[in-house]
């Protein structure tokens, strides 16, 4: 085949270190458009939501695959978190907990996916981040 398609969307979510409540609503607008001017620039991937609440940020993004996820998600939490102290957005240091979730989804559910990101604030009033990734945690089959 000598053309091919490939678009691979991305549902992506990491916390600040610990989990503890850093991202304030003020520098909120701040980190986020960093990190969706970062992933278009440095990786040419598209972001078409990306919200959060003061411990974590959810990102839905389409994939380059000319990079894997581990790159693209070490890149973003690293060059952010070194933006976020070197700017002093925060006042104290900054930084972001190991690892991240990454999933992908299927273009027919991208608008429910969206709605879900954008509606992070109202969604955790009902449910804590912990709480959320206890349960997520708790119906994964076991290998």
């Amino acid at each position: 085949m000598a053309h091919s398609m490939r678009r691979v969307w991305i549902h992506g979510v990491f916390s600040t270190k610990n989990k503890d409540s850093l991202i304030t609503p003020d520098m909120e607008s701040y980190v986020y458009g960093h990190i969706v001017t970062y992933l278009h620039d440095h990786f040419n991937c598209p972001v078409e939501a990306i919200n959060g609440t003061e411990d974590h940020i959810h990102l839905l993004f389409m994939m380059n695959m000319n990079y894997s996820i581990a790159e693209i998600f070490r890149k973003i939490k690293g060059e952010s978190s070194h933006w976020i102290n070197e700017k002093s957005v925060l006042g104290r240091r900054f930084e972001w907990a190991v690892g991240y979730g990454a999933f992908s989804v299927s273009e027919s559910i991208l608008p429910n996916v969206k709605r879900y990101i954008i509606n992070q604030k109202e969604h955790h009033k009902g449910i804590d981040y912990k709480r959320e990734i206890k349960q997520w945690n708790e119906n994964l089959p076991n290998p």
